[in-house]
């Protein structure tokens, strides 16, 4: 079975899916294969690893890591078309729909078409909607693009129906990495309603609670990154995956 089709058939089973967001930059080797096991030990579904802009971590090195210490399926984030591995299940095969850069909506897609292919990793076509979160983010420094507002639901609706239209398999909703706040929950209904589709949204995401709220505004997916990025917190795992699994604690 597809990874996709995988993550679907949680969400099916379990009301949500939990992904886990790996930013290489963050950890040496020795932190990235224990944290890689922590969370697969408290109810991970995936984890993605990429970033808007790498700096001091080895990609395929890190890729080799997680997928030697993961029990889930591993989806490449892309922050570029260099973050490409063969190593990986998977990777969002994104296109930045929010923006109006011609190289993220469809020109740097060309030229990691071929390599994906020739790597037999699983692309997943995502939508991917930028939103305004409190401050610039690194993805929409990198991106060059205007995030959408938070306060125009219809036109977040407008973006997400036009990528299912042309073909796309999921849409990806989110404030940045670090973002100050969240998508709002009613803008993640308004999409999730409005598609048929998949929805995953992260970013700025910190509580369970929060994490909660989206599932049960209609997205398929929640996405955490950064809030785990100290090690305090990492006993919230447990508590997102039971947040978003709203159908094993039902």
């Amino acid at each position: 079975m597809k990874i996709f089709n995988k993550l679907k058939e949680i969400v099916r089973k379990k009301g949500g899916g939990y992904l886990v967001l790996i930013d290489p930059d963050t950890r040496n080797n020795q932190e990235l294969k224990e944290f890689v096991r922590e969370i697969c030990d408290r109810g991970v579904d995936a984890i993605l690893i990429g970033g808007s802009l790498i700096i001091d971590g080895d990609f395929q090195e890190s890729i080799r890591v997680v997928k030697e210490n993961s029990s889930v399926p591993i989806i490449i984030f892309p922050g570029s078309v260099q973050q490409l591995s063969f190593k990986a299940d998977a990777i969002l095969y994104i296109s930045l729909i929010s923006g109006r850069n011609p190289n993220y909506l469809f020109g740097d897609h060309v030229i990691a078409a071929p390599y994906i292919k020739k790597m037999g990793v699983e692309p997943i076509s995502t939508g991917y909607m930028l939103f305004e979160s409190g401050r610039t983010t690194t993805a929409e420094f990198m991106s060059n693009t205007r995030p959408l507002p938070v306060n125009k639901p219809e036109i977040a609706m407008a973006h997400a129906l036009a990528a299912q239209y042309m073909g796309m398999s999921t849409i990806y909703m989110e404030a940045g990495s670090g973002a100050d706040r969240s998508i709002p929950s009613e803008i993640v209904k308004a999409v999730s309603h409005y598609v048929d589709i998949p929805v995953i949204t992260g970013g700025g995401i910190r509580t369970p609670e929060d994490a909660h709220s989206k599932i049960e505004a209609g997205a398929s997916f929640v996405v955490t990154g950064n809030v785990l990025d100290d090690s305090d917190n990492l006993s919230l795992i447990n508590e997102f995956a039971r947040a978003i699994h709203i159908k094993e604690n039902s």
